[in-house]
């Protein structure tokens, strides 16, 4: 079949004194974002490259239907797809939600308490199938204090523009008007009169939010409270304690927060404390006391007890450490419930509010796992939450625990329909040096059959920026590959804070190729070892973890074998460059500001993807997108390709794969998520010869 080409169209571009030529700039249109929204704005000659790329992914892949068949009627076995959640206790119900064989989506159950009557407010795949859509997006889904109101917010394009729906449960009559081109997020306010919300701007940024009276169906709203700078958004929440409202509006690297009483007639926000370039915090409400979850002064943030926001006298109450990423806090009447990360494993802590002692809360005996915690109900006057755990060997489980006694119960515990047995596999922790000496950790998962001599083909995972942190996980996908002798390696590198707020900031701006060092060390480590070889290691990144993904195979191709990039963010440089695109204001303080920064611009132009694509060799690749993506347009990905058709002197496969009713996330519903892992494992089989 005939290789696709993209049309050339040199176009000269030129910043701080560099020019150069891009042959494919002109497939980004001046009116992307009304794309995003409606497809059939889409210029006719890129929908045309597009489906040829996607015939001939679809070609290259043929003989791989039989083994993506297997691999989604595996991985869907895997999953019990007749599932509950365990319920949450609000005054008058029990909510929880469920999942059906037949059904992509979920389902929101609720029984009046000490009765059994089991009530189905929401139905993901009714609704889907009333509005016709084919992708279908829940933002939110809330039931008002009064538990008499849905909310809920839809985006059935992929682009992440939400609509705010609000409906009476006992009838379904929707009870107020359509409320668009939001974030998706809905607070109700106490007295369930009103919602807010946050509104996107014609850049789709969230800059204001709004206050709306409930019933009315005219087109004016409160605006609460606006935020000036266009590289902040904003959000709202209430306070754990129900007594205040808190806006928070930061960029990835600043923040300030506002707040006011629930009990104001019309919301005036009062500033807690001014913005100040570099300092993160957010702060809570309990028991007539405030908490500050800060890094001012402290790099891997504290938490600072206050009695009052009038007049603050900030306390320390949870003190920093070193490199060790103190988390947010959980409210009960006699317990507050803390987390920490350090060297990318995560720990629970409760503290004793009668007595003050802290203590961890273990509840497994494997080194490398991930517990978490919930609340069973809304009145926080208990001593039980639910305790849970999960490692990359062992699927979930839940505990009802209690914090007083200590006594645990086994409530639920994730099954694998189709069998799992945890022993085996084999879970290791380890470090490396990377080019500057630094420690990386990686967790490594196998099977106890698959040799270590160098034979084994090996997937290597990253992503690295935005100060996200890759926790151990249980994955049931993955076992579909660790089961084929393929290992499976997550490295916690550089970019994310898997090592505290220093781990994110050796990642990030100027310091931004180690987090690509990070990744080539660790594939060189893997291969030193005899986890795998030369030619033998797949990498795989999504979003940021594509640019990850594209900078390493521009610097050292000969380590892999193929490539798989979702979402990539490949071409930086051009949408570093344009200002008027959703993310990049909001970004400058983690890849730079290369239009007014002449070293900014140097240091991206230097490793950018797209603009240091070379003649030569490269691995098998396969890079998939999505038409309606607002974060990584599906212009990146194309150019990207186009460009190394040109250039690459090999024949192996490069494949572009563009999802035509998708958004950032892939395609909606639980079938469709499934089709595409098993879309990446299958071509990561075929060029590992094991179909």
């Amino acid at each position: 079949m005939k290789l696709p080409q993209l049309q050339k169209k040199p176009e000269l571009k030129s910043c701080h004194g560099v020019t150069w030529e891009d042959n494919y700039s002109w497939i980004h249109q001046k009116n992307i974002l009304e794309v995003l929204k409606d497809k059939e704005k889409l210029n006719p000659e890129v929908r045309d490259y597009l489906e040829k790329e996607n015939k001939y992914t679809e070609h290259q892949l043929k003989n791989t239907k039989r083994i993506q068949k297997e691999l989604f009627n595996e991985i869907k076995g895997r999953i019990k797809l007749d599932d509950e959640s365990l319920p949450y206790k609000d005054h008058t119900y029990d909510y929880w939600t469920k999942t059906t064989a037949e059904g992509n989506y979920s389902i929101k159950l609720r029984k009046k308490i000490d009765t059994n009557l089991i009530e189905e407010i929401w139905n993901g795949d009714k609704e889907k199938e009333k509005l016709k859509v084919e992708y279908f997006g829940v933002g939110d889904l809330e039931v008002s204090n009064n538990d008499k109101l849905l909310a809920y917010s839809l985006d059935t394009k992929g682009s992440e523009y939400y609509t705010i729906y609000i409906r009476e449960i006992k009838t379904n009559k929707i009870v107020t008007k359509e409320i668009k081109e939001t974030t998706g997020g809905i607070t109700f306010s106490l007295d369930d009169k009103y919602i807010f919300y946050s509104k996107l701007d014609e850049n789709h940024r969230a800059r204001k939010i709004f206050r709306h009276k409930i019933g009315s169906f005219n087109n004016s709203d409160d605006l609460i409270f606006e935020e000036k700078n266009e590289a902040f958004t904003v959000s709202i929440g209430i306070s754990s304690d129900e007594k205040f409202y808190f806006i928070s509006t930061s960029d990835h690297n600043t923040s300030e927060q506002y707040y006011f009483s629930v009990k104001e007639d019309f919301p005036k926000p009062k500033l807690i404390k001014k913005r100040e370039k570099g300092i993160l915090y957010s702060v809570n409400s309990w028991n007539n006391k405030f908490y500050n979850h800060t890094n001012q002064n402290a790099e891997d943030f504290k938490i600072e007890i206050s009695n009052s926001l009038e007049i603050q006298k900030w306390q320390t109450f949870i003190p920093a450490k070193k490199e060790t990423l103190i988390g947010g806090l959980i409210f009960l009447n006699n317990w507050i419930i803390r987390s920490e990360t350090s060297n990318a494993l995560d720990k629970l802590f409760v503290i004793n509010l009668e007595n003050g002692n802290e203590e961890e809360l273990i509840l497994s005996d494997e080194k490398v796992c991930v517990p978490n915690i919930s609340l069973r109900q809304k009145n926080r006057n208990t001593d039980e939450v639910y305790l849970g755990y999960s490692s990359p060997k062992t699927p979930s489980k839940v505990f009802l625990f209690n914090l007083l006694n200590k006594n645990k119960k086994l409530i639920k515990e994730q099954e694998i329909p189709s069998g799992h047995n945890p022993n085996n596999y084999i879970v290791e922790r380890t470090e490396y040096k990377s080019h500057d000496g630094r420690l990386i950790p990686l967790t490594i998962t196998r099977h106890k059959k698959t040799k270590i001599d160098g034979s084994a083909n090996l997937l290597l995972y990253g992503y690295g920026s935005y100060g996200h942190s890759i926790s151990p996980n249980f994955s049931s996908t993955r076992l579909s590959l660790i089961d084929r002798d393929m290992i499976w390696v997550t490295a916690h590198i550089r970019g994310g804070m898997e090592k505290g707020m220093k781990w994110w900031k050796e990642g990030k701006l100027t310091n931004k190729k180690n987090t690509f060092e990070d990744y080539i060390y660790a594939a060189k480590y893997l291969i030193e070892n005899k986890y795998s070889s030369k030619g033998k290691i797949i990498g795989m990144g999504g979003s940021a973890g594509g640019l990850l993904m594209g900078a390493a195979v521009n610097q050292a191709p000969e380590l892999f074998l193929g490539i798989i990039m979702a979402v990539p963010f490949v071409d930086s440089l051009t949408t570093n460059l344009d200002h008027s695109l959703p993310l990049t204001v909001g970004e400058f303080d983690e890849f730079g500001n290369a239009k007014d920064n002449k070293e900014h611009f140097h240091y991206i132009y230097s490793y950018a993807p797209y603009h240091n694509i070379k003649k030569m060799d490269y691995p098998n690749m396969l890079i998939t997108t999505s038409l309606s993506d607002n974060r990584v347009l599906f212009d990146e990905p194309a150019k990207f390709t186009a460009k190394l058709r040109e250039y690459k002197t090999d024949n192996n496969l490069l494949l572009l794969k563009t999802e035509m009713n998708a958004g950032h996330g892939g395609k909606s519903g639980r079938d469709g998520a499934i089709e595409e892992i098993a879309l990446d494992y299958a071509f990561a089989l075929k060029i590992s010869n094991k179909i």
